[in-house]
This record gives C-alpha cells, sequence and structure tokens, in this order.
C-alpha cells in the first residue's frame, strides 16, 4: 500500500550535453532521460524505502517504457499509469547556460502526461501524504482540475496534503489558474515553496512576514519548508524555525534537487523525525541529485543519505 502517492507529468527529458548550447541551433543533445517533477520526487521516495504511487501517463512508446522500467524498477507503484497508444510520451528539450541559467522546450500539453483519470478511492486509501506540484496544475487545465478533485478525496481519506508551488509568476495572471493554487493552498498541510513562490502567493516581500502571513491565512498550514538553492534551507512550524546549508557535493546538474528534497523531508515527517533531522535528510537527497547528470541519476538510497548526514561536511 502506497504511503505516498503523487499525481503529474511523467515525461522523459533530452539535454544538451554541455553549457550555451541554444536550443535553435543544431547540437548533440543526451537522452532520454526519465523526468518530469512528481516522477523525480516520487522516485525519490521509493528509493527511501516508503510506499509510493503516481497517477500519470505515458505513451505506449520508447519513451514511456523508459520512463515505466525506471520507476517500476526503483519501486514505484505504477498501476495508476495510463498507456496510450494514439499520442506519444511528453518530453522536454533543456540546455544549460554558464550563469546558471537554463531554458526549456516542454511538449506535455495534448500528450498521456496530462490524459490520467483521477484514482478510485482504494488507491488512495492510508495514505499519508497527497503530493502536488504546480507544474502539474498548470500544465492542462482539465487535468489540474483532476488534480484538485482528487486532493479533496485524499484529503477526506485521511491524507495530509503537500504542495510544491513552482509557478511561474505569469500564469498567476489567469484566474483559473489562481484558483486551483488556492484551492490547494487552502488544503496544505506541508508546503515547500522557494523564495519567490513565497512571496508570490502570500503578497508580502519580507519573508518572514509571507511566512506568518501564511500561517495565519490557512489554518491547515502545518510546516513550511523553504527552499533557496545553494543558501540551503529553512524549516518553520508555528511554534519555532530551523535553518540548515548545503552538503559540500561537485555539482553536475541541479534539475530535479528541489523536487528530491521535497520527497525525502515527507519520507523523514512519516517516520517521525523532528523538522531538524528532516531538513538534514531532505538535504542529503537534494544534494545526491546534484551530483550527476540527468534529473533522476543522483544515487539516492538510504544508506547513502544516512552517510552523508553522518559525514556532515557542510559548505
Amino acid at each position: 500500500m502506497a504511503e505516498i502517492m503523487t499525481m503529474g507529468e511523467i515525461i522523459v527529458e533530452i539535454m544538451r550535453d554541455g553549457v550555451d548550447q541554444p536550443l535553435d541551433k543544431a547540437g548533440v543533445f543526451r537522452g532520454p532521460y526519465p523526468s518530469g517533477a512528481p516522477a523525480i520526487f516520487i522516485d525519490t521516495v521509493a528509493r527511501l524505502g516508503h510506499g509510493a504511487a503516481i497517477v500519470g501517463g505515458v505513451g505506449d512508446d520508447d519513451f514511456g517504457k523508459c520512463l515505466l522500467e525506471r520507476l517500476e524498477g526503483d519501486g514505484v507503484d505504477c498501476s495508476s499509469v495510463i498507456k496510450n497508444d494514439r499520442i506519444s510520451t511528453g518530453c522536454a528539450f533543456v540546455t544549460y547556460f554558464s550563469d546558471g541559467e537554463r531554458k526549456f522546450i516542454f511538449h506535455i500539453g495534448n500528450t498521456p502526461a496530462v490524459l490520467a483519470p483521477a484514482p478510485s478511492m482504494e488507491k488512495l486509501a492510508g495514505l499519508g501524504f497527497f503530493h502536488i506540484m504546480g507544474c502539474s496544475l498548470m500544465a492542462d487545465m482539465a487535468f489540474g482540475h483532476r488534480i484538485v478533485e482528487t486532493m479533496r478525496a485524499a484529503k477526506a481519506a485521511g491524507a495530509r496534503i503537500s504542495f510544491d508551488p513552482n509557478v511561474r509568476p505569469e500564469l498567476m495572471k489567469d484566474p483559473e489558474a489562481k484558483e486551483l493554487i488556492a484551492a490547494v493552498l487552502e488544503q496544505t498541510n506541508v508546503f515547500l515553496p522557494g523564495k519567490s513562490e513565497l512571496r508570490m502567493l502570500s503578497g508580502c516581500q519580507d519573508i518572514e512576514e509571507a511566512v506568518q502571513e501564511l500561517f495565519r491565512v490557512h489554518p491547515a498550514l502545518e510546516i513550511i519548508a523553504l527552499k533557496n538553492g545553494k543558501k540551503g534551507c529553512v524549516i518553520y512550524t508555528r511554534e519555532k524555525q530551523f535553518a540548515f546549508g548545503v552538503y559540500a557535493v561537485p555539482v553536475l546538474d541541479a534539475t530535479g534537487a528541489g523536487d528530491s528534497f521535497d520527497g525525502a523531508f515527507l519520507c523523514a515527517l512519516l517516520e517521525g523525525k523532528s523538522i531538524e533531522d528532516a531538513a538534514k535528510m531532505a538535504t542529503a537527497a537534494a544534494s545526491l541529485n546534484t551530483a550527476a547528470f540527468g534529473p533522476m541519476e543522483g544515487d539516492i538510497s538510504r544508506e547513502n543519505v544516512e552517510k552523508m548526514i553522518a559525514d556532515n561536511i557542510l559548505e
């Protein structure tokens, strides 16, 4: 039985093999790599030994095979992943620049990635967390509404709701998008934003004021795990806060690090760990993710996470 479930895009990523290679010019790509923020997240959960399930869709093609073999091989329950024999698996083309910026071309709309139906109540029974990614809500509005419908059913079945907003500001100009985000925030127990998202969704520029405003407006909210890239994270509850840095690892690819952070953080909460230990476990998983090229290729395991925490080598 799954302890943590997510619902969202399952795609492959096809990446330039070096920096400063624009996508509008001919060049070499590497891939396909299994990807999609929800897929990276739930794969981390499975590799850390927890029951993990994903709701989504792939094409009945080699890219879909690549994804299912990876997720199922790592222990993710993919019984709620549809296979569509009429349209192809979603994908993203990615390039990196020397200033740290990235550029993407997504092919997700009108792919199986956004066609999965809501799972049955039987699938939602016994969940500890139902996790939502903002990018999944925005990938397709009809799919976003199905995610919100599933969230409400999961909450009614006893699950807590976790939410990583990763929403671009321009999307918040769409009234329907704002409605979906508001519906999720209303039910969220564990919120995992970056600084820009925290400011955008709270309406406050000062970080401490933003945190307090979200706690004030959303009674269900228990924890805010503020991710700040190379500067680490700050974990807030209504009673206290805890800041933690990052582990010293050679960074090859930061894609997916925040998604792995989310997965490990929720695993730690399920295990009854303190917010301090949850931050350490999440940061270790994120650091391992960055140490390999490819969004899901970091050597994340219970053993490696525990060793990184024990070694305690911080930047």
